[in-house]
């Protein structure tokens, strides 16, 4: 049977080996989806939809009347009421598609990583997991390579969806002042949420023995938590009882926190406590999980 140790009774030799393994079982993962183009295609898809149709669609701008009692109102007294809406309601982003876009990639990254672990169900019941078992390999590189071929996937799948938003007409406007610390903070806040959503529902995955139960479980899981968050619409149309809930949901505080550098760029002293205290709250809630994670992993593999 495989070592089943935690990481801190590992030697410097466990160590190394686990770190081995962890890449030789990621890479694997990692050439099966890149051989396979329709594992990347509804993710891109998901994402243009949600910029391009809905970003359209229910853009709040239409809302503004064009005419009263039937008499035009002037053009530019309509874009000042426009601007006016982004800037109270939607932190004075230039176009809805630019509040979107850090929404709509938090929504693929859910997305991805609460699907990510179908690849280690159908490996159990290929009988390779169980070969792995088997072998005399730590058994926490099973879950790391998990853990880690999803966060390789969700970077990627990040990068794309923004540069959809770049692209598509009327899309994502960046601020003059946007520069590569701003792309640093904004992919980070994507990356810290990514690991810790990887992290429970790499768990999950090795808990379950089909692939229904893991789909039926994830969307259980993903559906309230993407309706119950600011990924979409902001804090300031909640109702009361539902504002606490999307305070304190991670992908309210990852898309918060992209869209203040998307919007603003350089950020003024209270934009950036509320960049800080938000990346912090993720950073924590990424070491919680992913210790976590790695104890429950150890468990469910133990009892194999």
């Amino acid at each position: 049977m495989g070592a089943a140790f935690p990481m801190a009774e590992l030697d410097g030799d466990d160590e190394l080996r686990m770190i081995s393994e962890t890449i030789a079982l990621t890479a694997r993962s990692l050439k099966k989806w890149a051989r396979n183009p329709t594992a990347v295609m509804p993710s891109l898809f998901t994402a243009t939809f949600y910029l391009a149709l809905f970003g359209s669609s229910f853009n709040p701008a239409n809302l503004i009347p064009t005419k009263i009692n039937g008499f035009p109102l002037p053009g530019s007294m309509v874009e000042l009421m426009k601007a006016d809406l982004f800037a109270q309601a939607f932190g004075g982003a230039p176009t809805y598609i630019t509040y979107l876009t850090s929404g709509v990639i938090c929504l693929v990254l859910v997305f991805n990583m609460s699907f990510g672990g179908i690849d280690l169900v159908i490996d159990r019941q290929l009988g390779f997991l169980n070969t792995l078992l088997t072998d005399p390999i730590p058994r926490t590189s099973i879950y790391f390579s998990g853990v880690l071929q999803n966060l390789v996937k969700a970077t990627i799948l990040a990068v794309l969806a923004f540069v959809i938003a770049l692209v598509i007409p009327n899309g994502l406007e960046l601020p003059s002042s946007f520069g590569t610390f701003d792309i640093l903070g904004i992919f980070s806040a994507f990356i810290l949420l990514a690991f810790a959503l990887s992290c429970v529902f790499t768990v999950l995955a090795l808990s379950l023995r089909s692939i229904s139960s893991l789909v039926a479980t994830a969307n259980f899981v993903t559906l309230p938590l993407i309706f119950t968050s600011s990924a979409l619409f902001p804090l300031s149309s909640f109702p009361g009882w539902l504002k606490g809930v999307a305070e304190v949901n991670p992908i309210s505080k990852a898309s918060e926190a992209a869209r203040l550098l998307i919007i603003n760029g350089s950020l003024s002293a209270n934009q950036l406590s509320t960049f800080s205290s938000d990346l912090a709250y993720l950073v924590v809630l990424a070491v919680v999980f992913g210790a976590l994670g790695t104890l429950a992993a150890s468990r469910v593999l133990r009892a194999e």
